[in-house]
């Protein structure tokens, strides 16, 4: 048997492009359906896929600024009470560790600043928490409020929260 050169012309089709007659592939009839590839034959077949979540039909309560700027409130209120009480502490401690002097020399009848400024920790703390109360009655429990009322009213029109 002899091999035809390497160049040799293909043969041509039996029919003409336009004649080659068409069978549908499987995928192509219609009565092919894809079937779940099962590894037993008693399996059942697979669940369906659970339906896609139902977007709701109203945005959500608050808006982002909102939650921001209380979040944002917050932040602040809560740095300025903790700078102040330990700021104070650590000026104590600075005082007492750099300048013993200062803190041993007397400010009326035997009573030192060392030990007067160690008494003064207790106001300042004190204080820093009638601020930190104070402020947020002033400024973040209206915010929050509002968000509270806009979150109750949102739930009640869905149906499923408290007025």
């Amino acid at each position: 048997m002899t091999h035809p050169p390497y160049d040799a012309p293909v043969p041509h089709e039996p029919y003409p492009p336009q004649q080659q007659p068409q069978t549908p592939s499987p995928r192509q009839h219609p009565s092919w359906q894809p079937q779940p590839h099962l590894t037993y034959p008693w399996q059942p077949p697979p669940a369906p896929p659970p339906p896609a979540p139902r977007l709701p039909r109203h945005p959500a309560p608050g808006r982002h600024s909102d939650l921001r700027r209380l979040r944002g409130a917050y932040r602040i209120q809560r740095r300025v009470a903790t700078f102040t009480t330990l700021g104070y502490f650590t000026l104590f401690l600075v005082l007492s560790a750099l300048a013993p002097s200062f803190m041993t020399g007397t400010v009326s009848g035997g009573l030192t600043t060392g030990l007067l400024l160690g008494l003064c920790q207790l106001p300042v703390t004190c204080l820093a928490l009638v601020l930190f109360e104070r402020t947020a009655r002033r400024r973040l429990d209206p915010l929050s409020e509002l968000l509270r009322r806009q979150t109750g009213a949102a739930a009640a029109r869905d149906g499923g929260g408290r007025p």
